[in-house]
């Protein structure tokens, strides 16, 4: 009798494993879904006015180089113009506006091609239309993701800015999921971000905040050819009791509203179940953090 229940017990744990399971992977493509669709509507909304403004800029570049030309051909022929253009060259300060026109069209392209880039980025972001494993640079999804947290690693009037060291390896193009491997960047660098900012505010931690980026080459078991990618933070570390729960489904460690408990457990999901690769923890509490993500470079083909 005594087995029976025991062996009852047993089978109510693992189906309520499965169903966390379940529940938490019917969470993840739905939320893959909608922020996939969202952001890439976001990236072609915004595109649309951005070309405008892009091809239209050039032109207005020219045309305002052409009317300095000739504003200038104008102040060599009549060099004693009326008091009533020298009262209104002095109001509007003529002489800054020639030197400064130039420059402020030339800001005004910088920031174009920003936004054009930021628009890029959103959708490899996306990478709606990669649903399927195709060989991708991994170190342009890392630097698509960075791109879409800059404004959590600027220094704010608050907090200093994150310092951020990249060390990238020469590495092939990967078979992979680029959207939801993606992801995993994006719900690791963020939880990096937030143990800092958690950690300047409670410890008045006076070291520079940094996160490091290294990626290479690999290799997983039975000879399979992988590359790594190690995400380090110098924040506060994970304490010892609490690093075996983290990639758990529903466990968080954040404030209520701060955190769903999904991030790590979704990423573990996509690298080990989705990649057959590896994704784990090391973490020294008072030094640090560092996630390791592990993936084949090219998939093997079940039969």
């Amino acid at each position: 009798m005594h087995n029976q229940t025991k062996e009852q017990t047993q089978k109510l744990t693992q189906a309520l494993h499965d169903l966390k399971q379940t529940q938490t992977q019917l969470i993840q493509t739905e939320k893959m879904s909608s922020l996939g669709q969202l952001v890439a509507g976001i990236a072609h909304e915004i595109n649309n006015p951005v070309n405008f403004i892009y091809g239209n800029i050039n032109h207005v570049n020219d045309y305002a180089e052409d009317l300095l030309s000739i504003l200038d051909l104008y102040l060599h022929t009549a060099p004693n113009p009326s008091p009533e253009i020298r009262d209104r060259a002095l109001e509007i300060d003529l002489e800054f506006l020639i030197e400064d026109l130039p420059k402020t069209l030339s800001s005004m392209k910088i920031g174009i091609d920003r936004i054009r880039q930021i628009v890029l980025s959103l959708r490899n972001f996306s990478r709606l239309d990669q649903a399927e494993m195709k060989p991708v640079n991994i170190h342009e999804g890392i630097d698509s993701t960075l791109l879409i947290l800059q404004h959590r690693l600027k220094a704010k009037p608050e907090s200093p800015a994150i310092k951020l060291v990249k060390e990238y390896s020469n590495l092939p193009l990967v078979e992979c999921y680029a959207g939801p491997l993606n992801q995993v960047f994006m719900n690791v660098l963020s939880n990096a971000i937030d143990a800092l900012e958690d950690y300047r505010e409670s410890q008045s931690n006076l070291d520079t905040d940094q996160i490091t980026i290294c990626t290479a080459l690999g290799e997983l078991e039975g000879n399979v050819k992988s590359v790594v990618i190690r995400i380090k933070d110098n924040g506060p570390g994970i304490p010892e009791a609490l690093k075996a729960r983290i990639c758990d489904p529903f466990f968080t460690t954040k404030p209520v509203g701060k955190g769903t408990g999904l991030g790590l457990s979704i990423s573990y999901q996509i690298v080990v179940d989705k990649h057959g690769g590896v994704f784990k923890c090391d973490s020294v509490p008072g030094l640090g953090t560092e996630f390791w993500i592990e993936i084949p470079i090219k998939q093997i083909t079940k039969s």
